[in-house]
């Protein structure tokens, strides 16, 4: 299933993605990590999790939520073919600030 952008578009989902990169956590841990209130929290989790981002393990009472390389993967692939795009720019930008170096008195 793609990603769709709007789904990595908002700050507090990737703050999400971040902190789950670390390691798995509770609700509760990114809750506090990230200001939120639980509802807020448990709301953007919803998100990733329909995105197939994060996953969910039941331990007892407890959600662990955990990310899934799997998606984020297929999305970079896809911005493998671009990247060539942001190289030329950083080369080129690079040889323009030589040059200036090179003009400076």
């Amino acid at each position: 299933m793609p990603i769709p952008f709007d789904v990595l578009a908002e700050p507090q989902r990737r703050r999400i993605l971040d902190l789950l990169l670390e390691r798995p956590r509770l609700v509760g841990e990114l809750t506090a990590e990230l200001g939120l209130s639980q509802p807020g929290t448990s709301k953007h989790l919803r998100v990733l999790r329909e995105a197939g981002l994060v996953r969910v393990r039941q331990d007892a009472q407890r959600r662990w939520y955990e990310l899934r390389p799997e998606p984020l993967a297929e999305l970079d692939a896809w911005l493998a073919h671009y990247r060539h795009l942001w190289s030329a720019s950083f080369d080129r930008l690079e040889r323009h600030l030589d040059q200036l170096k090179d003009d400076a008195p």
